[in-house]
């Protein structure tokens, strides 16, 4: 007997939603659905499974037109984004943004899916940002979604709209360095730079990566990939671009702001330094005459009769005049 018919439960299920096209009808299935039904019947299905059930596997091998390569796309613990097209299938992984439940992070986290015509399966270890707006769309309005391709654009717009968010924080932040470093006060922000360049340069990096994917993608062939692909993909890949150059803007305007931190502490260090130096100047000349007169050597002058003290605090004002009119005379005060 099929195990398909005997599971009482889905195990994992976050949630599954059946959608019907060109209605505002929408299904939220529980998780007692019977599993024999899931994938059959009228519409089309999104399901969303957390991989902490290690069940999960299991139940993916019991969904009908789903290939070696699809399932080890839903399972794979790899941290980087793929997209592959395959027998009118897409199916790989996406960056996200992780959430808690009472807050958004930036976070990264990763999205497993598969596409068909049929299903869209995702998959998530934590929860994500991302999918979890895509929830919110449905509820609103699942007349938009009339394919599972939809949603699936759907998905990349809003991680597009949450990079949107986060390059608006990144940005209030910078400004508020910016104002620090342009004060005239002395002050260190490259420890609060740090963190927001390294969050910069992995948006970007993965930003670059989902773009040369779905590039990638929707150069395929046409008997290939899922239809309408190719005009979800030049949406997408229009939306991603837009926000990629705003970051890297942003990751151009944290270098010149740490080119300019350390331009202001190298300015800084070197003012300490000339006044250093100048004390130095100033005080070498006593320094030798005190070092004279210290000696405990026979016949050192002014060491017999009175007002010896006198005349020896005089060669030290001496030596320090001298040094200041030699100062003075070199252009170095």
């Amino acid at each position: 007997m099929n195990p398909i018919t005997t599971a009482a439960t889905i195990p994992g299920l976050v949630w599954a939603y059946r959608l019907y096209a060109d209605t505002d009808k929408r299904e939220r299935l529980p998780d007692d659905t019977d599993r024999a039904t899931l994938f059959s019947g009228e519409g089309f299905l999104w399901l969303h499974l957390s991989l902490v059930d290690a069940r999960v596997p299991a139940l993916l091998e019991e969904v009908p037109g789903l290939s070696a390569a699809a399932r080890s796309a839903l399972t794979t613990h790899e941290t980087h984004s793929t997209i592959t097209v395959e027998e009118q299938m897409l199916y790989g992984t996406l960056v996200d943004f992780q959430r808690e439940f009472d807050q958004d992070t930036s976070d990264i986290g990763w999205l497993h899916f598969v596409l068909t015509d049929r299903y869209l399966i995702t998959t998530r270890v934590q929860p994500l940002r991302s999918v979890e707006r895509a929830r919110l769309q449905i509820e609103k309005n699942a007349a938009k979604f009339t394919r599972p391709l939809d949603i699936f654009e759907l998905l990349v717009i809003e991680f597009q709209r949450t990079l949107i968010s986060l390059v608006i924080e990144i940005t209030e932040e910078l400004n508020l360095i910016e104002d620090f470093v342009y004060e005239n006060a002395p002050r260190d922000e490259r420890r609060r730079l740090a963190p927001i360049r390294r969050t910069i340069v992995r948006l970007h990096r993965h930003l670059r990566t989902v773009l040369s994917l779905m590039r990638r993608a929707s150069a395929s062939d046409d008997e290939e990939m899922p239809f309408g692909f190719d005009e979800v993909a030049s949406r997408l890949t229009g939306r991603l671009e837009a926000v990629d150059h705003d970051v890297y803007a942003l990751q151009d305007r944290a270098r010149l702001l740490h080119e300019e931190i350390d331009s202001k502490l190298s300015s800084e260090i070197n003012r300490h330094l000339y006044i250093l130096s100048i004390m130095t100047a100033f005080l070498l000349p006593p320094t030798l005459v005190t070092g004279f007169f210290g000696m405990n050597t026979s016949s050192l002058p002014f060491s017999g009769g009175g007002g010896g003290t006198e005349y020896a605090v005089g060669l030290i004002v001496a030596s320090m005049l001298l040094a200041w009119w030699l100062l003075r005379r070199t252009n170095i005060l």
